[in-house]
């Protein structure tokens, strides 16, 4: 069943007892990896939303069929995207290749092959700065707090808990500058991240995805009679 599916990252959903960032960085490699992971999941669980690909072809089976044209990538043809459809064009981007004068511009979708892995990937990315903190603060924080942030704490216990998180700050006063410095350099990777994440994305999508929402706007403001 679906649930079953998602087990996988049931624990990733629970949050850490101590918090050795910000929301920030939680919405990183919490929020984030999990919308990557679920879509990654999504996209290859096809007993869920269908098959991915159907191809049509007398005399061959239909399992064989989809295998071959799923490993081949399909194109369009631009100077197609326009016209009657049933009398100019079959659809929209499509047309025999007999009708097809020799230099017409063919245009390959290739990424579609990819989605699950670039996702998980992207899913990678977005928690690596997250590792790298975490290996490099060392448990630090949790030391300090130890167990001050349960509900129910002995008053005695919870003072000699402050005394020694107070001795432990004048003994060592000065000395944390690396440990922040670390802690800014994974928030600045984070930012870093997401801008290359953008661009990656558009890359993936050859070069379609920056301008979208533009295109989207410009095609809405056009006269019903020209879209």
């Amino acid at each position: 069943e679906m649930l079953g599916l998602f087990a996988s990252i049931k624990g990733y959903l629970k949050l850490d007892a101590v918090w050795i960032d910000n929301n920030i960085f939680r919405l990183h490699y919490k929020a984030t990896v999990i919308i990557y992971i679920l879509a990654s999941l999504l996209v290859t669980s096809r007993q869920y939303i269908g098959d991915p690909i159907d191809c049509i072809v007398d005399g061959v089976p239909g399992n064989v069929m989809d295998t071959y044209c799923w490993i081949h990538s399909t194109f369009s043809i631009p100077s197609r995207w326009t016209g009657k459809e049933g009398k100019d064009i079959p659809h929209p981007g499509i047309s025999p290749e007999s009708d097809l004068e020799d230099g017409t511009e063919v245009k390959y979708h290739k990424y579609y092959q990819w989605v699950c892995f670039v996702l998980f990937l992207q899913a990678s990315m977005f928690y690596i700065p997250r590792y790298l903190w975490k290996s490099s603060e060392g448990g630090k924080i949790k030391m300090l707090v130890q167990s001050l942030q349960e509900p129910i704490v002995a008053a005695d216990q919870k003072q000699d808990q402050i005394t020694l998180i107070v001795k432990y700050f004048r003994m060592h006063r000065g000395t944390h500058g690396l440990y922040a410095l670390r802690y800014f350099l994974c928030e600045i990777l984070n930012f870093a991240n997401v801008i290359g994440q953008i661009y990656f994305t558009d890359y993936f999508l050859g070069f379609e995805f920056s301008r979208y929402g533009l295109d989207v706007v410009a095609y809405s403001e056009m006269e019903p009679e020209d879209r």
